[in-house]
């Protein structure tokens, strides 16, 4: 019962980071309609330069951590700014495919200033547990987990009574209506932009300290685990990524936690994992848990 306990505990707070990845996803989908695989690049970025801050330049960990989001940030509304405003029109197949191109460059660039090397984080809580009526839990999937609460109770609350958030459902509602009712599109999309980086600079650093080694060019491989986590739960969702980051993460620490009884299914069967709920779940429903269903006229 411990052991399921500290598995769940584990996998709510891997989940809640899931969650912010999705979110970014989500985002940018339903400001510009664009898919970003960009957003593993993201998070390298805001995870390379928080530790370089915090370990290189001697920065406390919170500093290095904002400083880290800022240069996220940066690279991010360039990006918006740069390539994705550039291309004119609905051709939004297009932009999706130009961030693959983006994260390709930029994730080779970090695979080689990081080169063989796992950078630290240089945060607080180290390889420290906290035990509470026998459950085993680091204090960083303790942490992950507050911070995951704490960003998501705070973007959702701005997303539904902020002018911004108002403009960008606005936005992804009906962009022609919006843009007539004064809304600028080019400003929702580089807001989205704008939160998406921050978001998986954030998740970069959690997903990067203990039980994880550090950083490393392999970190990118799991933070596209949010994919599936934005997929199930509805592209379109916001409530949906959170929902669906929360399930990715639980079932894959469940499936990593009891890996023995499962020896059947293959070594490392929990990093497919995520990709497999994503796809049972959309053999149910295509648009995801909370996804909108189009309607078409036959």
């Amino acid at each position: 019962m411990h052991n399921l306990l500290q598995l769940l505990i584990g996998g709510l707070s891997l989940g809640a980071v899931y969650a912010l990845l999705a979110l970014g996803f989500v985002v940018v989908f339903k400001a510009t309609h664009v898919v970003n695989f960009a957003h593993p690049a993201l998070l390298m970025v805001g995870a390379y330069f928080t530790s370089r801050f915090s370990t290189v330049d001697r920065f406390p960990f919170a500093v290095a951590v904002l400083l880290g989001v800022g240069v996220a940030v940066t690279v991010a509304v360039a990006v918006e700014w740069l390539l994705v405003r550039r291309v004119k029109g609905d051709a939004v197949l297009a932009v999706s495919i130009m961030t693959i191109g983006v994260d390709v460059l930029v994730q080779t660039e970090m695979s080689r200033r990081i080169g063989i090397d796992v950078l630290p984080m240089g945060d607080p809580w180290g390889n420290g547990i906290v035990t509470l009526a026998g459950v085993t839990v680091p204090q960083t999937r303790l942490a992950a987990l507050a911070a995951g609460i704490l960003l998501i109770t705070a973007f959702l609350a701005w997303f539904r009574f902020s002018r911004w958030g108002v403009a960008m459902r606005a936005t992804a509602e009906d962009p022609a209506t919006a843009s007539l009712m004064g809304i600028r599109r080019s400003r929702v999309s580089a807001a989205s932009w704008l939160i998406a980086g921050a978001l998986a600079a954030v998740a970069g650093v959690f997903l990067t300290v203990f039980p994880s080694p550090g950083l490393e060019p392999a970190t990118a491989a799991v933070a596209l685990r949010a994919f599936p986590a934005a997929i199930l739960g509805g592209l379109d969702s916001v409530g949906g990524a959170v929902v669906g980051g929360l399930v990715v993460g639980v079932t894959e620490a469940l499936t990593q936690g009891y890996a023995e009884d499962l020896a059947f299914l293959g070594t490392g069967f929990h990093t497919v994992m995520p990709y497999l709920v994503m796809v049972l779940v959309l053999l149910v429903r295509p648009t995801g848990l909370f996804g909108t269903k189009e309607l078409h006229r036959v």
